[in-house]
């Protein structure tokens, strides 16, 4: 593995780990013509390529005169999810790795519990100074925004299931809402941001 990805991993800086991708670490990137990427995932080549050959093996097994066509759709869709979708960066065009300002730790992430309602997990981040910011994602969490002057160490608590009123108080969500109170201000929210995937040796 390259010193680069090695050292940072070496720091456990970012760690995350979902069932998809298995391990990964959350960093910014400089790449080495000076470009600044402040949202980078470093996964795991082995565990990707893991995922994909055996579902293409199994379309494989499945093929016949009459699910020809079925399974030449299943692999065209197979391609197009994992070439391309998803944001990427060569491994071999990053100078640096440092922490990234936007991830929150592995600690504070498992204080954030499941969906509020489908589609859509709101949450109130209370900090040590008393101010409150009002979050919410449709479904990513490794990278969110956070407001100047404060990092995420800063987080005393995760008011799960909860939004700011125009009063700036904290209201409960209920928990499969159909409808959007009135005075919640969904474009007010702190949101998850979007990122770029390295893929490396992480063995």
């Amino acid at each position: 593995m390259n010193e680069i990805f090695s050292e940072f991993i070496r720091t456990k800086e970012g760690f995350f780990s979902d069932h998809s991708h298995g391990d990964s670490y959350r960093c910014s990137a400089t790449l080495k013509d000076g470009t600044f990427l402040p949202c980078v995932i470093l996964r795991d080549i082995g565990r990707y390529l893991n995922e994909i050959i055996p579902r293409l093996n199994a379309l494989d097994k499945r093929k016949s005169f009459f699910s020809k066509k079925h399974t030449n759709d299943n692999y065209e869709n197979i391609l197009k999810l994992y070439l391309t979708s998803g944001n990427r960066i060569n491994n071999y065009d990053i100078k640096s790795l440092t922490k990234s300002k936007f991830a929150m730790p592995e600690s504070l992430l498992n204080s954030i519990e499941g969906e509020t309602t489908m589609g859509w997990t709101g949450f109130v981040l209370e900090m040590h100074d008393g101010s409150i910011f009002q979050y919410g994602t449709t479904y990513l969490v490794q990278f969110f925004d956070i407001p100047e002057k404060y990092s995420f160490e800063d987080v005393m608590k995760v008011h799960n299931h909860s939004y700011l009123n125009a009063a700036n108080k904290i209201v409960r969500l209920q928990e499969g809402f159909m409808d959007i109170p009135d005075d919640y201000d969904i474009s007010n929210t702190y949101r998850e941001r979007p990122f770029f995937d390295c893929y490396v040796d992480l063995n």
